[in-house]
């Protein structure tokens, strides 16, 4: 559901980027709200599209940007090993989010300047060392002109600045670095695109628009090098895509939520997310996909699955305290598993958003198979809690 996190909407970047912007544009936008969960459950601004219809997914043109919705995120997990088995996860998600509706007159002419925009670019990469308990994350804002940021469908490219993901043929290449760390992979797609929800239209609340438009390119085939400081490791493992655009997705009084997606060792595949309620109880709206080896999906709700937690960690960082191992039952498809982090320590912690992204790792059983996977869960709110 992610997502990973518009997370501010971000005071900093409105500093250094809108008010370059703000000079050159007639179109008013009000000032993006301080948390993720407000903006995504704040009441839409008139003239942006909203997710209303099933179906309306189309491939190749839905890979690049819908700058008519407000927000939108293309968000890549993996968890990845070298030759001799040292872990690793990876997290790489590139926002965008408009600061105004699409204006029918002054989006029409040529603009002003190269530099004219209404859209904000921004990025969240993170990689979780398992072995050495160590975790790495940066972000990175730009604006959506001047080349500086952007995403297209054909051929398919999500980029800001030096970041971004790349189609070359049939592999799609991630490129991401800083001073510390950096993440070269090539995924090679196995399945074809899953489409959530009901044809690609994924409820987050009863009223009418409360959703996104969502789907997921699951058990991608990954190979690369993962640079720490001076070390680079060659490794291989899976990769998850999600994408997902959407005008106000969120219901009154939700807090924030719970994602996880898990890809399994005989090549089905795993995702459902839980909106928690200011009351305590769960999003009736959460929803889910199990998505068999063939790529055939069975849609799940939040009646289809048990999901309990048996330990939670407190960040000594922000003091929000975290789920960190769970049990799930899904009993319609027969599976029982128990897992939790690779490490408990994969909270981000930047100035205007706090939220937990992390490689887990899950055992049981499906069908009285032994079954394993690993995968990611996203935790938001939790920070906005305390």
């Amino acid at each position: 559901m992610k997502k990973t996190l518009l997370v501010g909407l971000i005071v900093g970047l409105l500093v250094v980027v809108v008010g370059l912007w703000w000079r050159e544009q007639s179109v008013s936008a009000e000032t993006p709200a301080s948390t993720l969960i407000t903006a995504l459950s704040a009441e839409a601004d008139e003239g942006y599209a909203r997710a209303t219809e099933p179906n309306n997914i189309e491939f190749p043109r839905d890979f690049g940007a819908h700058d008519d919705y407000q927000t939108e995120w293309w968000y890549y997990t993996g968890n990845l090993e070298t030759e001799d088995a040292r872990q690793f996860g990876f997290q790489f998600t590139i926002f965008r989010r408009a600061l105004a509706p699409p204006d029918p007159i002054s989006d029409i002419p040529n603009p002003k300047s190269d530099w004219q925009t209404n859209q904000i670019y921004f990025a969240h990469f993170t990689i979780s060392d398992i072995d050495n308990e160590e975790f790495y994350y940066s972000d990175l804002y730009s604006r959506g002109a001047a080349g500086l940021a952007g995403a297209q469908a054909e051929p398919y490219r999500v980029w800001i600045e030096d970041w971004g993901v790349t189609q070359n043929g049939d592999i799609i290449t991630i490129d991401a670095a800083t001073d510390d760390y950096a993440l070269t992979l090539d995924l090679t797609q196995t399945l074809p695109p899953v489409l959530h929800g009901d044809g690609g239209l994924s409820p987050k609340s009863e009223e009418p628009g409360n959703a996104s438009y969502y789907y997921s390119q699951v058990q991608q085939l990954a190979d690369g090098t993962i640079r720490l400081g001076d070390e680079t490791f060659v490794v291989t493992g899976k990769a998850w895509k999600d994408h997902e655009y959407s005008t106000s997705v969120l219901g009154e009084g939700a807090t924030g939520w719970d994602w996880l997606s898990l890809q399994f060792d005989d090549g089905t595949a795993l995702m459902l997310f839980e909106i928690r309620q200011a009351d305590g109880s769960v999003e009736p709206y959460s929803s889910g996909s199990f998505i068999n080896a063939d790529g055939t999906v069975q849609s799940l709700n939040v009646t289809d699955w048990d999901l309990t937690v048996d330990e939670r960690w407190t960040s000594p960082a922000s003091g929000a305290t975290y789920p960190v191992a769970w049990s799930l039952e899904l009993p319609g498809i027969d599976l029982s598993i128990r897992g939790g982090a690779l490490m408990d320590n994969q909270e981000l912690n930047f100035a205007n958003s706090v939220y937990w992204e992390g490689a887990v790792q899950f055992d049981g059983t499906r069908e009285s198979r032994p079954t394993t996977a690993r995968g990611y869960m996203e935790m938001t709110g939790y920070a906005e809690e305390q």
